[in-house]
């Protein structure tokens, strides 16, 4: 049997783009499909290759291309893939006796106005049935919501002339240029989404007076800086960092940009079940402090709240600073070498306390080199604590390559006497329970 109804892990999309055999490989090496050798079949007569002269061939450059950037590509990697399922998912945002608090509540509540403490539950002798929102015996109703997603396009492309491929192999050139690009830019197709998890909220406005987003930044994937976020966080926004006015953030021209989320305005009220723990100090320009009770606070936050923390993701400079912090409490206790890992992503080797962090608190932490530092000036990274339970990204087709042009055969598909190829990933970032995932910014 085969269909997109037999689709049920990642795994079983993968086999269904790519076919059986090595099918994950385009994924896990970001669409290094081939080498960037080409053949070395040269045989000089001269020079290091023997002989008298050194004219008949001129070793000025080797074929290999080494990156001399950091292109590492771990809060894209660290997120599980999961199938599309579907684009819409519904929540319980209240409960059906309780309110819709982290905690019971009897004064708060749909039609719960009146009940107390004493009216939870416990009736009298052959009480009688009503609609009394008073009384023990009232119907009770659980509050629920809905939320959806679009997919998103994620595509880059290339090209290489007819006359450009044929001489890379024959002068000093580097072999086979359509399989060097088809590696490099396949490396950019990853670190550019793992750019976009990673864009910051100020990020997205285009500098201007009236905090109008950059355009087309809605086609990204959505960034886990607006997944991560509340309605407070975009208010202490818009009090004067990048974007001014009043509320400019939930501008109704701005399409969502800031405040909506899976169909949902932030801003609205009653909408504190999206609002995610974000702690970003006393305003949203002013830096503070990396403590412990602040890392720790925001630990016991999340467990009350229902989340169960299983990844943080920071960078390197915030990482030290932790382990600074941890070093005064050092207890050597024998030694231990730790290098915690995260959906196959490794962290940083260390101990569970030092210089280096494996681990706090028995949470992996994953250090990336895009992270931002909110706040003014310079200062720390800022850190992610993430339910990867319920946060991951639905893949609707997993990436792949296309290729096309001269050498094919068809120069007509291309329109120009060259080749082209492609990478394209359809998918987005799906979060189903926002409060359980946390953020701590404006570090120093």
């Amino acid at each position: 049997m085969s269909g997109i109804n037999q689709i049920r892990t990642i795994q079983d999309l993968e086999r269904a783009t790519y076919g059986a055999g090595a099918y994950s490989d385009l994924m896990k090496s970001a669409g290094a499909t081939s080498g960037i050798h080409g053949s070395h079949d040269v045989t000089a007569a001269g020079g290091a290759f023997g002989g008298s002269t050194t004219a008949l061939h001129n070793l000025i450059y080797g074929q290999k291309v080494w990156s001399m950037l950091n292109r590492e590509i771990n809060a894209f990697a660290m997120l599980p893939k999961k199938p599309w399922a579907s684009s819409g998912w519904r929540v319980l945002t209240e409960r059906a006796l309780g309110g819709s608090g982290n905690l019971w509540n009897t004064a708060g509540g749909t039609g719960q106005s009146g009940t107390t403490e004493g009216i939870i539950g416990g009736v009298a002798e052959n009480a009688a049935f009503t609609t009394s929102a008073t009384d023990g015996l009232s119907p009770l109703a659980p509050v629920y919501s809905t939320l959806f997603a679009s997919p998103k396009t994620i595509a880059h492309q290339f090209e290489v002339s007819e006359l450009a491929a044929a001489m890379a192999k024959i002068d000093d050139g580097i072999g086979d240029i359509m399989a060097a690009y088809r590696e490099e830019i396949g490396v950019s197709h990853a670190e550019a989404m793992n750019h976009m998890l990673l864009m910051p909220l100020e990020a997205m406005s285009d500098g201007s007076t009236d905090g109008a987003p950059i355009a087309g930044v809605q086609n990204n994937v959505m960034s886990m800086y607006k997944i991560v976020s509340s309605a407070a966080e975009l208010a202490a926004l818009d009090a004067g960092v990048v974007i001014v006015g009043t509320q400019e953030y939930n501008h109704n021209d701005w399409l969502g940009v800031y405040d909506s989320i899976y169909g949902h305005d932030r801003s609205a009220a009653g909408n504190d079940w999206l609002d995610a723990y974000v702690d970003y100090g006393v305003s949203y320009a002013a830096r503070r402090n990396l403590t412990l009770n602040t890392l720790n606070t925001a630990l016991r936050e999340l467990q009350v709240r229902g989340g169960s923390p299983k990844v943080m993701l920071t960078g390197y400079d915030t990482i030290q600073a932790l382990g600074e912090l941890l070093q005064a409490q050092e207890r050597f206790m024998g030694r231990t070498e730790v290098m915690p890992t995260h959906n196959g992503i490794k962290g940083v080797k260390g101990r569970e306390i030092g210089f280096k962090v494996a681990t706090y608190h028995d949470i992996p932490i994953i250090p990336c080199k895009e992270m931002g530092s909110t706040g003014s000036g310079s200062g720390l990274s800022d850190i992610f604590i993430l339910d990867t339970d319920h946060l991951q990204f639905a893949t609707l087709k997993p990436t792949e390559y296309f290729e096309g042009g001269i050498d094919s055969g068809d120069p007509f598909g291309v329109g120009k006497l060259g080749n082209r190829g492609m990478y394209r990933t359809i998918g987005e970032v799906v979060c189903t329970f926002v409060k359980g995932q946390g953020k701590i910014t404006n570090l120093q």
